[in-house]
């Protein structure tokens, strides 16, 4: 997809910041909202953001974090735990006018730092220790929390080195209120803070100065630091902002979190397509997930990003008791951002809400990591250039049209080059063939900070022939097929399980998910939805009697675990899962909810535990 400026109104920029004072010195931007933080209390609370609004929030709060508050430096780390909301697409934005390295982390509970803490108290460990910013920020009561929960830690910790370090770190930061960053102060004579006025000149990140550390999500194993530069970012939101036609007509909807990947690119996508974004809590569409549908139709909505997983959410949770009715006929984009990407799923998803307005043609199947910023490609093209029909292999979506749009030149070179290669040799295999996916573009990150064998391992790939073209190495398989190539994401490669093949001798790769699948399907009503993991133990170090058996664990639902035919349970795993499969399932354990690890590493680790 080729991402060149194609109207005169949306002049480009080399970083994203630069589009805010565009778009505030605009009359008719001045006073559009850019941002609607939308509660769902029972008064409906929306609260606005103007572009005008925006803009000086971002400016006085870039002239604090260098001035007399902050005290930074252009080029400081600074550990973003602001609350989800409106203030922290401010700091996200000034951090960058500050000429500042964001590092956000969504902000463990307090209380967590006393008792040892869970995953989110170790990932802050990690950015902490990793990225090893100046100052953090953060709400006034947040701070207060962690300071009296840090020093009982200190005093308390014995021999718990983790809890020990993560006080001591925690202690040495520099801790900032989004509260005084946000008020006006005057401003220092000879003060180096940004300097606001339409003859100021830019001080901000330049597009070579790195703006974010983004943390990849961990599916395959510990949370990497990727180093995100502010012109990478601006390209890859020019990109999705060309592929999904965005314009200051549109009207986002996202509930994302606003911490990594696609949740902080839609805060970025917004300001350069000058669109609108109603922004909620992640948490209060996982409390009632039809708000989701209701904010789509009350905003009228034309663009709205979810994983995939949102869908069968919706369809099992969000029909009853409506508090507004639907109107989705506005939605042209609705973003599936993860992979897999089921048919089926979707397709019960639109029949369902096609009476409402919901049309096939807005379904957007995507692809992204954060090694590439977040967005590569969509399936999705204008309902002017395509049918809207999306075509489907071995039960998946594709989430990519690899074929140029019919008004692109026929020699125009892609500036988001995708390749199914071969990931021995890095050959392009043929179409039709399944290999691991590379993507180069100027969106790719510039590494994984303090990891550079891993950063040459995963940024550097070389396609035969192609000389001075890296590429990066996605982990991810697919397989490209039809005359408009679409591209297939079939799933990690860390997932993939080989297995003997009962029928025809031999040995066959199996994706996990498809396992998963079907072990889920065979009884929705009494496991949890997306808390089932299936393995293949001849990969790991079990004894001989239990060596290539395939094992699922899965979680019960609540007031399942005490009641109910278990056997008769575990036995219908393994019949969906050869009728659907054909794979011969040897193992099913069933637990507690909240027991199955969420990624590929933890699944590996805490296997034998379960077993």
């Amino acid at each position: 997809m080729c991402t060149e400026n194609y109207d005169a109104c949306y002049p480009d920029q080399p970083v994203v910041d630069r589009y805010l004072p565009m778009w505030a010195k605009l009359p008719a931007f001045a006073s559009k909202p850019a941002f609607i933080w939308a509660d769902d209390d029972a008064a409906s609370t929306r609260t606005a953001l103007t572009y005008a609004q925006l803009d000086a929030a971002v400016g006085r709060m870039a002239r604090n974090l260098l001035g007399t508050v902050g005290s930074l430096r252009r080029g400081d780390a600074v550990l973003v735990l602001a609350s989800p909301g409106l203030r922290l697409v401010k700091l996200h934005f000034a951090c960058q006018r500050a000429g500042l390295t964001a590092v956000p982390v969504v902000p463990p509970d307090p209380a967590g730092f006393g008792a040892g803490g869970g995953p989110a108290h170790a990932h802050l460990l990690r950015a902490v220790s990793q990225a090893r910013p100046t100052a953090a920020v953060a709400d006034a009561g947040y701070i207060d929390s962690v300071a009296k929960t840090a020093a009982s830690s200190v005093d308390g910790a014995g021999g718990d080195n983790a809890r020990a370090r993560l006080a001591a770190m925690l202690g040495s930061l520099r801790w900032l209120a989004v509260d005084e960053l946000e008020r006006e102060r005057e401003r220092e004579r000879g003060g180096d803070g940004p300097v606001s006025g339409p003859e100021a000149p830019y001080v901000g990140c330049g597009p070579n100065d790195v703006y974010l550390i983004q943390y990849t999500s961990g599916a395959t194993g510990v949370p990497r630091p990727v180093v995100v530069t502010a012109g990478s970012a601006a390209h890859n939101v020019r990109a999705a902002r060309k592929a999904y036609d965005l314009h200051p007509g549109s009207v986002i909807v996202s509930w994302l979190p606003q911490y990594h990947d696609c949740g902080l690119v839609f805060l970025l996508l917004t300001v350069v397509a000058g669109a609108t974004c109603v922004l909620a809590a992640p948490g209060a569409f996982l409390w009632r997930p039809r708000l989701w549908l209701e904010l789509v139709s009350e905003f009228g909505a034309t663009c709205t990003p979810v994983p995939s997983f949102a869908l069968p959410l919706v369809l099992r949770r969000g029909r009853g008791h409506p508090r507004r009715s639907l109107q989705l006929g506005n939605l042209r984009n609705l973003i599936l951002i993860n992979e897999p990407i089921y048919e089926s799923c979707v397709d019960e998803f639109v029949e369902a809400f096609c009476s409402h307005g919901l049309r096939a043609t807005s379904v957007s199947p995507s692809y992204g990591l954060a090694e590439n910023c977040t967005f590569v490609s969509t399936a999705w093209r204008t309902s002017e250039s395509s049918s809207g029909h999306l075509p489907s292999y071995m039960k998946l979506l594709p989430s990519a049209r690899l074929s140029p749009p019919p008004s692109s030149a026929a020699n125009e070179v892609p500036e988001i080059e995708i390749a199914v290669v071969d990931e021995d040799t890095g050959e392009p295999v043929e179409d039709g063939v399944e290999g691991e996916i590379w993507v180069s573009s100027p969106s790719n990150a510039s590494g994984y900070l303090g990891h550079p064998s891993a950063t040459r391992e995963v940024f550097c790939a070389r396609v035969p022939g192609r000389t001075g073209a890296c590429f990066v190495r996605t982990g991810d398989r697919g397989v490209v097929r039809g005359a408009e190539r679409y591209l297939y994401v079939l799933g990690r490669s860390a997932d993939v399980m080989a297995l003997d093949d009962d029928c025809g001798g031999g040995r066959r790769r199996v994706h996990a998910h498809y396992v998963e699948t079907a072990a889920f399907g065979s009884a929705p009503d009494r496991l949890r939805g997306g808390c089932v993991a299936a393995f293949a133990t001849s990969s790991m170090p079990w004894p001989p009697s239990r060596a290539g058996v395939v094992a699922v664990v899965a979680e019960l639902q609540k007031g399942s675990a005490g009641g109910g035919d278990h056997r008769g349970l575990c036995d219908g795993i393994r019949a969906a899962v050869w009728r659907e499969e054909g794979v011969s399932v040897g193992l099913v354990v069933l637990v507690d909810g909240g027991v199955v690890p969420k990624t590929t590493a933890s699944r590996r680790l805490g296997l034998q535990s379960f077993l």
